[in-house]
């Protein structure tokens, strides 16, 4: 567990690392090796999650070598199915990533919620529902790596 006090605001105790695939860590299917190196140090100290439809079908295979649980989406609302997966884990113990409008829930039920601004955008749903907005995941793992620039971001 990793807890982190920021002032005027809460103490995170933050064990989970939720990941949405797609936009969010990976374009078209693919993730960029800087991104699968975070993911290796951010292993270190916390569970890591992808949960993702696999539109590409390639999860598996970039995620290959990663200490992390894959979750792929099944149901018809990828919304509430993100959200309920965030709910399992135990949402005070979760910071979660995204930028589709299917991750809007997830991103406001987290303990931290970040909007990651990549190359596809962020949907404005899932703007208005986060805590931080990044503009891409190296910044926003950053936050994580240097939990100072968390509790500077995040006081109030």
């Amino acid at each position: 567990m990793n807890k982190i006090t920021i002032p005027n605001y809460k103490t995170l105790e933050l064990k989970n690392i939720v990941l949405d695939y797609n936009g969010t860590i990976a374009l078209d299917g693919v993730m960029k090796e800087s991104v699968k190196k975070l993911i290796r140090e951010l292993s270190l100290s916390f569970r890591v999650h992808i949960i993702t439809a696999d539109t590409f079908g390639s999860v598996a295979t970039q995620s290959e070598g990663l200490d992390i649980t894959l979750k792929i989406l099944s149901s018809s609302d990828h919304t509430q199915e993100k959200a309920e997966y965030i709910k399992e884990l135990g949402v005070e113990g979760c910071i979660a990533f995204g930028n589709g409008n299917n991750d809007a829930k997830m991103l406001e039920n987290a303990a931290v919620g970040i909007a990651v601004m990549g190359e596809e955008g962020c949907a404005k749903d899932t703007l208005l529902s986060c805590d931080i907005v990044c503009h891409c995941i190296d910044d926003a793992f950053a936050l994580v790596l240097h939990p100072k620039r968390l509790i500077a971001t995040l006081r109030k």
